[in-house]
């Protein structure tokens, strides 16, 4: 399950990066686009900014578009290159600096910061959103419910917040097992850990870069479905749509990610 966005939010008995970009930081930022390629392909953005950008004509007038971890702008710029104006909250300079340097990045306007808590100024939004499984990057469930309340304080009426995230896959984990393998190959392995009492979960990566062997490992919070519904309820939101994909796939028993809208009340 692949892991994106660079938001903040620490805690759950975590310890702390010693790095002020986090857990995205230059290390990681050097070769993001590259190890995540599958996932800039035409194939995977297109229907995400597709469904974006119908959201964003919704109510409140001119379309205006939050994402919370804009990363390296994978959404953000072909959303922009849409004609729908786009902010951004990163806490990682590293990660913003990849967006500045791609055609287009001038554009974005990006906010500093953690983006379960950080403001930005100016008028309401009509749709907000978090891509890439990048809720997980908030690692208690007070930092997530934060989040949920941020985006309804940036939205206008109406207005619209989309998560994209994986179900968590506790079904492949029998009894005695923590760890299940989301990538193997002759150049990098990828393995998920567990800690099913809190909620908690570590993705391992591992990979060789120019010739050399690089791990790194970043900790996430998994959330249930239901889960992010009462977050969305305690924000002053309601759910509006659950699909199985960004093509409005059936959400059913055997999904094994989902996109979800919840709209402000």
């Amino acid at each position: 399950m692949g892991r994106g966005g660079s938001g903040g939010g620490g805690g759950g008995g975590y310890e702390a990066v010693d790095d002020p970009d986090g857990y995205f930081g230059e290390v990681v930022a050097a070769h993001y686009d590259d190890t995540s390629a599958d996932m800039f392909a035409a194939e995977a953005v297109d229907p995400v900014v597709d469904l974006i950008a119908g959201l964003a004509d919704g109510p409140g007038g001119d379309a205006r578009a939050l994402e919370f971890g804009v990363g390296t702008g994978r959404i953000a710029l072909p959303l922009a290159r849409r004609g729908v104006p786009v902010h951004g909250i990163d806490m990682s300079r590293a990660m913003v600096e990849r967006v500045r340097a791609k055609p287009g990045g001038e554009d974005i306007g990006v906010t500093i910061g953690d983006f379960a808590t950080s403001r930005v100024d100016g008028p309401g939004f009509t749709v907000a959103y978090l891509v890439f499984n990048t809720i997980n990057n908030l690692t208690t469930q007070d930092a997530q419910v934060d989040c949920f309340r941020n985006a309804a304080a940036h939205l206008v009426p109406g207005g619209r917040f989309v998560i994209e995230v994986g179900v968590p896959d506790l079904r492949r984990l029998p009894p005695g097992q923590n760890a299940v393998p989301v990538r193997v190959g002759a150049t990098r392995l990828g393995f998920d850990t567990y800690d099913v009492a809190t909620q908690g979960m570590r993705s391992h990566h591992m990979m060789v870069v120019d010739g050399r062997p690089v791990y790194w490992s970043l900790p996430f919070r998994y959330v249930w479905p239901a889960e992010l519904d009462l977050m969305a309820r305690l924000a002053g939101m309601r759910l509006r749509d659950r699909w199985a994909g960004w093509k409005g796939e059936p959400f059913t028993n055997d999904s094994t990610t989902h996109v979800s809208v919840w709209e402000k009340v």
